[in-house]
């Protein structure tokens, strides 16, 4: 964070003479302790963060009858790295990502996700030749299995077993019909998803092939698919319309029934086009060894020595749950749907836009890190969007593709056209009626108001103006740092003097970000311990957003009036208990005020270091590490939702010791890992080794080679350029 390097508090002084320097011998590791003894993905366990978040310590409140807190919102079934198809059973629709752990039965396979109550498209389900509506059927969990690109479970009212695994655009079915004289049947539940369906269709051609496409507003998805068998009838129930379904009767001949799925955003011809290219005669079980290497080289980018088992566990399933989203949705044959609904033709990979308002503080640098080509093509979607729009999109709230693009191309990606990025991105930042709500207000007033409101309660309708200023703040530092390295002086000076629009919202007399009316007083009656979704503050309260000023803390600790204060103030972010009765279903998992269940206060436990007192800071990375995630009474529950990546993220750069404060920022902050080792390489760069030395878990001293670190801040250089990276602590 160059605010905080340059304000004289610590000066970072890294000499690079010694960079090919030879390392040191490492101390010998007990075979118990090397984690490459045995296959990474073994490490991973799709379930956690399935299971539902019920302990009100966590939780901060008793849940309202027929509650579910947003816990997790993660699916367990097969998927690749950032992946078009996510293969996994559904047990209730409009939940997330559709799979509850606490569930009993199970209504079908659906073919996409993410976790945020959209998709979950083409569901299938095979069912027995006597089954009647409402099709579903119970399982256990003692008959369920699940790892990378792979899932397994028993169909038990249909003593059906199911195998599924996936490639990249395509899914395979392996049903094995244990009372096969009862007739086998598949549903093809075309009338469901996520969101509404508006239009289906499904039709035979020739004798054992089937196609057809489900639609949701604009949004079409095609799919082809075969099955190693004729199928002798289709029965269409409400055919296109919602909750209609379609019943494919197979011939009952050869065990197991396999069903081979292609999908496509563009046509039925590219999806049948998809399943010859990635599965054609391939079985079920090649299909998940090619996909389980596919993880294997993905996570051996980072390997962990020491540390516990579950450690172990919950970093790699959070490394694997990182890389789940965005979701490819170009055909092997280039082509896509663009944002006009044209069909083209371009040199990238089409993804869906990410979801910046949560993944751009930590997911998106890891995704840039581990998959640098999939970074810029992503980065290159947005641009084709931002160009048929006229503005770079963005995800829910704020501008962070401003984040996003600009740590891409700092970080060394140069796989998207920049100067076309950057055009876009001040287009944001200075134009109404684009990606900036209110940005006309923002540019004259430097913040951003909310309407006077009566007695407003957690769902008030308002413009979010504080979170707003404080995120559009940080959005006009990031696009600063672009427009100097595209050698704009004026913007970069205009957007540098716009980064420090978050004093403008930081009421002195009560030492919080606050909200502000349009003619400039303070609302009041103020009451900085009750949560908004969208009155003041964006999903969050005052003393949760109060600590947001990544790009330049210590303006902000100033602002309090000296470290003493800010210290003070922060202490009662994670002591002040919780009111039980103020609920916000997405806003749980506490320490104190201190939110780890959702993202607007995410950066807070790093804040410590600001007072020059890290340690502090690593007692509350160190309580969230080992509390706040794989818990619950089987150890499957998150204390939050994931959202996309982002909640494992956090966990997956804190338990290495690394962590990028301001993303936009090419740099990590140091913390105290929780492994001994963390070795990291990334294609095309030699590998450095993070060694932690001592057994304490105070930061004493941080060492690149042999050259002393004397800053909390490591450049990226260190992890391009190789070599070893030393995190002393106290004994």
């Amino acid at each position: 964070m160059k605010a905080f390097l340059k304000s004289g508090m610590v000066l970072l002084v890294v000499s690079f003479l010694c960079w090919n320097c030879k390392k040191e011998n490492k101390a010998k590791q007990t075979p118990a302790n090397k984690t490459d003894d045995v296959a990474l993905t073994s490490h991973v366990n799709p379930f956690i963060g399935t299971a539902p978040l019920t302990d009100p310590e966590i939780t901060g409140y008793t849940p309202p009858e027929n509650w579910r807190v947003w816990a997790g919102l993660v699916y367990p079934g097969a998927s690749l790295p950032n992946a078009m198809v996510q293969l996994s059973p559904i047990t209730e629709y409009g939940s997330g990502a559709g799979y509850e752990y606490e569930d009993t039965e199970i209504l079908g396979f659906t073919h996409t996700n993410k976790g945020h109550w959209n998709l979950c498209n083409i569901p299938v389900l095979p069912v027995s030749g006597n089954a009647e509506y409402p099709f579903r059927s119970t399982f256990s969990h003692e008959e369920e299995k699940a790892s990378p690109a792979y899932y397994e479970v028993l169909l038990k009212d249909y003593n059906i077993g199911v195998r599924l695994s996936t490639t990249l655009r395509c899914g395979i079915h392996e049903y094995t019909y244990k009372n096969p004289a009862s007739g086998q049947k598949l549903l093809f539940d075309l009338g469901r998803a996520n969101h509404r369906v508006s239009d289906w269709d499904i039709r035979l051609v020739g004798k054992s092939r089937l196609e057809g496409f489900q639609q949701m507003g604009r949004e079409k998805i095609y799919f082809s698919a075969t099955v190693n068998r004729e199928i002798d009838n289709i029965e269409k129930k409400n055919g296109g319309e919602h909750e209609g379904y379609a019943l494919i009767e197979l011939k009952n001949k050869e065990q197991p029934v396999v069903l081979k799925i292609g999908l496509s955003f563009v046509s039925v011809e590219n999806a049948a086009e998809n399943l010859e290219k990635e599965i054609g005669h391939k079985t079920l079980d090649e299909v998940h060894a090619e996909g389980k290497a596919a993880w294997e080289k993905l996570l051996s980018a980072i390997k962990v020595s020491g540390g516990t088992e579950k450690q172990k566990e919950l970093f790699y399933t959070s490394l694997y749950r990182a890389f789940l989203w965005p979701a490819l949705r170009s055909d092997v044959n280039g082509e896509f749907t663009d944002e006009a609904g044209q069909r083209r033709k371009e040199d990238f990979r089409y993804y869906t836009i990410p979801s910046l308002w949560d993944t751009y503080r930590n997911k998106l640098v890891l995704l840039g890190l581990l998959s640098p080509d999939v970074t810029g093509d992503v980065i290159q979607s947005l641009v084709n969007r931002g160009k048929i729009r006229g503005f770079i999109p963005t995800f829910f709230h704020g501008d962070h593709a401003a984040s996003f693009i600009t740590s891409s191309y700092l970080r060394g990606i140069r796989g998207f056209d920049v100067e076309n990025a950057y055009a876009l991105l001040c287009n944001n930042a200075y134009k109404e009626g684009g990606t900036r709500p209110f940005i006309s207000e923002y540019i004259k007033k430097g913040y951003i108001s909310d309407p006077e409101v009566d007695n407003p309660d957690v769902e008030s309708k308002g413009k979010a103006g504080v979170s707003k200023t404080l995120e559009y703040a940080y959005d006009d530092y990031a696009l600063a740092q672009l427009a100097k390295a595209m050698k704009d002086s004026v913007r970069y000076e205009d957007l540098m003097k716009r980064s420090k629009n978050y004093a403008n919202v930081f009421d002195p007399s009560v030492n919080f970000m606050r909200g502000k009316l349009e003619n400039g007083k303070w609302i009041a009656p103020f009451n900085p311990e009750y949560p908004y979704y969208e009155y003041m503050y964006r999903e969050a309260n005052a003393r949760q957003v109060s600590f947001y000023v990544p790009h330049d803390m210590p303006g902000l600790v100033e602002l309090y009036g000296g470290r003493k204060e800010f210290e003070s103030k922060l202490d009662t972010l994670f002591t002040m208990p919780w009111n039980p009765a103020h609920i916000a279903r997405n806003v749980s998992g506490f320490i104190g005020q201190y939110s780890h269940g959702n993202q607007p206060d995410h950066e807070a436990p790093f804040a410590y270091y600001f007072v020059d007192k890290p340690y502090k800071s690593q007692q509350v990375i160190d309580t969230i590490l080992e509390n706040y995630y794989g818990i619950g009474e089987k150890g499957l529950a998150l204390a939050g939702m994931d959202d996309a990546g982002e909640m494992s993220s956090w966990y997956v750069f804190a338990a290495m010791g690394l962590y990028p404060l301001s993303p936009a920022d090419p740099e990590y902050l140091v913390t105290v890992p929780l492994f001994d080792t963390v070795e990291l390489t990334f294609d095309g760069h030699k590998p450095v080794s993070l060694q932690k030395k001592g057994t304490g878990r105070k930061l004493k001293e941080i060492r690149v080679n042999t050259a002393p670190v004397r800053s909390y801040f490591v450049p990226h250089e260190v992890l391009m350029r190789g070599g070893e990276l030393k995190i002393v602590t106290e004994e």
